[in-house]
């Protein structure tokens, strides 16, 4: 069970405000990562907050730089940092349970949060809210150009995720979609397909006759 760093008092799953002494906790890092946090403050600005967003070292190598805000503790990372955290956090899952999945979603719900729209820590432009993969039950916002935006305890939410398979299903349902549009190519390619004297240059008209044919059978 996670506890408050300040009174130690137990902490709800799906808030990181202490109901007892109302301190708000970084429920994602603190005492997860040995990171670290650089002096200089980034450009990027907290679309929550409106403060400067701190630079965090995630391995204290530079090799995972992030942005985070040190009021609401949300984060902010580049394309392809999300990906990189999760890999490098959650290895060794080669099965799929579905009702610790289901069992996380509910414990962590969101449904009940006010719908926002918020700008960009970058270009200040509005971000897309998207869902994080298939059934993972995080919405993200995410600006196609810069990256992605997470509320505290988000991150936490798609390791659970991860952990119960999330990932290994997501990589599941993609193959399917592309599969399925791969089998729709070929069916709409054979209903279209001339058999191959009919491209016969040398007989035009029958080739004529063939597309009046074809016309009057899509028209009719």
């Amino acid at each position: 069970m996670r506890r408050c760093h300040a009174c130690s008092a137990p902490l709800q799953a799906n808030n990181n405000i202490c109901r007892y002494c109302n301190v708000r906790n970084d429920i994602d890092l603190h005492g997860k990562m040995d990171y670290s946090v650089q002096t200089t403050n980034s450009d990027k600005i907290c679309p929550d907050c409106g403060i400067p967003l701190q630079t965090i070292d995630l391995y204290n190598d530079g090799s995972l730089l992030i942005e985070r805000c040190s009021d609401c503790f949300g984060l902010f990372f580049d394309p392809g940092e999300i990906e990189t955290l999760l890999e490098n956090s959650v290895s060794g899952v080669h099965d799929i349970n579905h009702k610790l999945m289901v069992s996380i979603n509910r414990e962590r719900s969101q449904h009940r949060r006010q719908v926002r729209y918020i700008k960009c820590p970058v270009c200040r432009q509005f971000m897309r809210r998207i869902n994080f993969g298939h059934r993972s039950g995080v919405v993200i916002d995410q600006c196609n150009a810069h990256g992605i935006w997470l509320d505290n305890g988000e991150i936490s939410h798609l390791m659970e995720w991860k952990k119960a398979g999330g990932q290994l299903l997501h990589e599941k349902k993609q193959a399917q979609v592309k599969k399925e549009k791969v089998s729709r190519r070929k069916n709409t390619s054979a209903v279209y397909d001339f058999p191959g004297d009919y491209h016969d240059a040398s007989e035009p008209d029958e080739l004529l006759e063939t597309i009046g044919k074809l016309v009057f059978k899509l028209f009719s």
